[in-house]
């Protein structure tokens, strides 16, 4: 377990119509926030994985590209699974302001999202 370091970004995948309204809120909460007390997010290299396990196939998806500095809530790295890889929580509601940006998340043809890895690890468009 550990804390976000500084100037880090996270990852969070949700449908663009929970954005949208967020945005007229000003605040995102996904309702993992209510049942669990966090909400799910990835580092870069694990987002394609979550997404290929979690949202296969599904349409009209978009990635929040969130800025740690910019939450008020606490973002804590914990596997609360058993396993040892490390996933970002956040534990409380994502402000607006901190989304540096929003992408289309969309699937291939295939439903998964293989196509976003490059992007998201800096190595293509």
């Amino acid at each position: 377990m550990g804390l976000a370091p500084p100037g880090a970004t996270i990852f969070h995948i949700t449908s663009r119509e929970a954005w949208d309204r967020a945005c007229g809120r000003g605040r995102y909460e996904a309702p993992s926030l209510a049942t669990s007390g966090f909400i799910h997010c990835s580092k870069a290299d694990q987002v394609v994985r979550v997404a290929n396990r979690i949202f296969l196939g599904m349409q009209g998806l978009v990635l929040l590209h969130i800025d740690v500095e910019g939450l008020s809530a606490p973002v804590v790295y914990e596997n609360l699974d058993g396993g040892s890889e490390l996933f970002p929580h956040v534990y409380g509601p994502i402000e607006v302001a901190a989304v540096r940006a929003v992408t289309p998340f969309e699937p291939g043809d295939d439903g998964r999202f293989d196509q976003h890895e490059r992007y998201l690890m800096g190595t293509g468009p």
